[in-house]
């Protein structure tokens, strides 16, 4: 279990996170929606500890900052940052060897294959497309199989196999019970695979609902997202379709003939 409590994060004046407080139920995989500079990835780098903020973070009860807590945390970041003088395999053996792990030679196999980097193993970091660095990024990310993951847009410059791929093992990672938190702003790309969402706007949580309390609602996610974050309710989505009908009724109306309007055609 993660806990976020009254979290406040300022970059100078500028206020990037205000009073946040969410948790992360065990074996859960919750969405962390909002739009461009939301709050979203500071939220998560105070998390995994990169920053400095006001308030406590707690895994399983431990702050955050601890070496316990970051044992059992892992994160894939938006955008990697990858040794340029390192081939793909010593990615993983450096990352495997800072964890301490043991046995990790078929994991890192599998997680090549899976990624489609199995044939780049002797490729430097820096000679990756940025698809095959994000792919990297992925599977540095993936390794230590961690209890918690923080994943920042991880979909993004991913192909379509990929995405899939990556799809596939959330899916197989909350069968096991690991708990996890996607921060994303294209809702599509997570509509099918959550049980909590936290929408954030202007650095404050707008919203934090269950699936179940949004179904019951007969909405989708992409409407209570934007009901959120613009004030749109889902009953007014259809409405200016309603509009521009009626509209072009009165046009036609308008334009037609003395003789017609004279028949008793009404003029809307």
């Amino acid at each position: 279990m993660l806990d976020v409590i009254h979290v406040t994060k300022k970059y100078g004046k500028t206020l990037a996170c205000d009073d946040v407080s969410f948790m992360l139920e065990d074996g859960s995989l919750t969405v962390l929606l909002g739009p461009n500079g939301a709050g979203k990835s500071t939220i998560i780098k105070s998390i995994i500890g990169f920053l400095k903020y006001k308030g406590d973070i707690r895994v399983n009860g431990i702050p955050n900052k601890t070496s316990e807590a970051r044992k059992i945390l892992g994160y894939i970041p938006e955008l990697p940052s990858l040794y340029p003088t390192l081939t793909v395999i010593e990615h993983m053996e450096f990352i495997a060897r800072a964890y301490k792990m043991t046995n990790y030679k078929d994991r890192i196999e599998m997680l090549l294959e899976r990624f489609e980097l199995a044939d780049k193993k002797k490729k430097f970091g820096d000679e990756l497309s940025k698809g095959m660095q994000q792919k990297l990024n992925l599977c540095i990310g993936l390794l230590p199989d961690p209890d918690i993951l923080l994943l920042d847009e991880p979909l993004l410059g991913l192909d379509p196999h990929a995405i899939k791929e990556l799809k596939t093992m959330i899916e197989e990672m909350r069968q096991a019970g690991k708990t996890m938190l996607i921060s994303t702003h294209i809702i599509d790309s997570v509509d099918m695979m959550w049980d909590r969402t936290v929408i954030m706007q202007n650095g404050k949580v707008r919203a934090n609902v269950t699936r179940k309390e949004i179904d019951g609602r007969g909405i989708s996610l992409e409407d209570l997202f934007f009901e959120v974050t613009e004030g749109i309710e889902h009953s007014a989505v259809k409405a200016p379709t309603a509009t521009v009908i009626e509209t072009s009724d009165a046009v036609s109306s308008a334009n037609a003939p003395a003789s017609e309007q004279e028949k008793g055609v009404e003029v809307k």
